[in-house]
């Protein structure tokens, strides 16, 4: 049975709102691999025209420059960005030359520092009025930007094989700093909070298996409910307030490893707002063998 789903009037649902930050000195794969991802999937595989993304580029100019010395242009400015970030339904944080970022601290007179100040006001508004379903992901070494807004306490990340000290230094002042609960860092391809999932499908997607399963053989939920449901999730009142009893009002954060790993995170992304089926038909185009991540405890919102 196909798992495109459309709108009442028999209409596909609108394409799902993205927003790539962008940084100087940045990794240029960490965002043009999930790029490529989302720029194929569609609604409908057999509908060239259900483009299931629209993607806007923020940064801190007009161009950005990445450490490949390849320059980007951007739609918006964090400054505008700000002012329009509730209408976005997922923000994407690539990694690379974040020691540069870092070493302005986010905390004290610098709390306008990017893309940390996006994140932090993202994950704000998620908190604020949880009406809405919202995804925070991070690719590479971007998620030391949302560790250093102090997001991830209580949840459980992952980052570059070759940052986890960093991220594990990070966590613990973080935490000090904060006076906050720490997160758990674990070496995974992606990790997974706050998830929906369909009840009664514990076997469907063979990608995706929980943080419980990640040292054994099980493959569990498939944690997504494709377009259709999507939509239903931020109208659902029961769904309003599953997402309000979790941590950040049910933002879903995704966490990923190292370049290729941010492909894996988009392809779940893909698997959770659109379809597993449209996720398989991104994989075959691009002759990408979609890998597993961990999908940490959640409920159904």
């Amino acid at each position: 049975m196909s798992a495109i789903a459309e709108d009442g009037d028999g209409s596909m649902p609108e394409p799902v709102k993205v927003l790539f930050t962008l940084h100087s000195g940045l990794d240029a794969l960490d965002f043009i691999g999930p790029l490529e991802v989302l720029s194929h999937a569609r609604h409908d595989p057999n509908d060239p025209e259900s483009k299931a993304f629209e993607v806007t580029f923020v940064g801190d100019s007009e161009y950005v420059t990445s450490a490949q010395g390849v320059s980007f242009k951007t739609d918006m400015t964090f400054r505008e960005a700000h002012k329009h970030l509730s209408n976005y339904d997922v923000v994407i944080v690539p990694g690379g030359g974040t020691d540069n970022v870092l070493s302005i601290p986010y905390f004290g007179k610098n709390k306008g520092t990017e893309p940390m100040a996006l994140i932090k006001a993202y994950a704000d508004i998620q908190t604020k009025n949880p009406m809405r379903e919202r995804t925070l992901m991070s690719v590479c070494t971007g998620s030391l930007f949302v560790a250093e807004t102090g997001i991830l306490s209580g949840l459980s990340a992952t980052t570059h094989p070759d940052y986890m000290i960093k991220m594990e230094n990070l966590n613990q002042s973080v935490s000090h700093r904060d006076m906050s609960e720490r997160f758990d860092v674990m070496e995974e391809r992606y990790v997974v909070n706050n998830l929906r999932f369909d009840i009664n499908e514990e076997e469907e997607n063979p990608y995706i298996r929980r943080r419980s399963d990640s040292h054994s053989g099980h493959r569990a939920s498939n944690a997504r409910k494709g377009s259709f449901s999507f939509k239903q999730s931020n109208t659902r009142r029961e769904s309003n307030a599953r997402r309000a009893q979790l941590k950040l009002g049910g933002l879903r954060v995704i966490t990923s490893g190292g370049i290729s790993t941010g492909l894996d995170a988009a392809f779940y992304l893909v698997s959770a707002l659109v379809s597993h089926e449209s996720a398989n038909e991104v994989a075959r185009k691009m002759q990408y063998e979609w890998h597993k991540g961990v999908v940490c405890k959640g409920v159904d919102v």
